[in-house]
């Protein structure tokens, strides 16, 4: 997997994201959209951004352990945020590195502020493309 952020692009958001990602992968893992449930199906957080974000990036990482992915093969995030505004960034990224640390991966990614997402209590929904090299 190769990032690339060329000179001709912003690295004012490459701390966090790359913008390009290319890989020769033969092996895909399309993780859906995971939002701020435990394993019992409970809502954690509620009203709580950073919290759920906590709990979001908890179950990708459960998701990608589940089919023993690196973290750091991850091509492609979306991430959804309801009534996002700029002050949400830092909080839903800092709990990204809360969870995943140094293995945060700098892919390619769209953050998408949205009206609702599937139920009225979830505030982030992120999925995720990952490889196996």
């Amino acid at each position: 997997m190769e990032a690339v952020n060329p000179k001709t692009l912003t690295d004012k958001v490459t701390s966090v994201i790359s913008h390009v990602v290319v890989t020769t992968a033969s092996k895909l893992a399309f993780i859906s959209g995971q939002v701020s449930v435990d394993e019992t199906g409970s809502l954690v957080g509620s009203g709580d951004y950073y919290a759920q974000a906590i709990q979001v990036f908890t179950n990708l990482k459960y998701a990608l352990e589940a089919v023993q992915a690196d973290p750091l093969y991850i091509v492609k995030m979306n991430i959804f945020v309801v009534n996002h505004n700029p002050e949400l960034i830092s909080i839903i990224f800092e709990a990204g590195f809360q969870v995943f640390g140094p293995n945060w991966p700098k892919t390619a990614s769209t953050y998408i502020g949205v009206q609702a997402l599937a139920d009225p209590e979830w505030l982030i929904e992120i999925d995720a493309i990952v490889i196996f090299p």
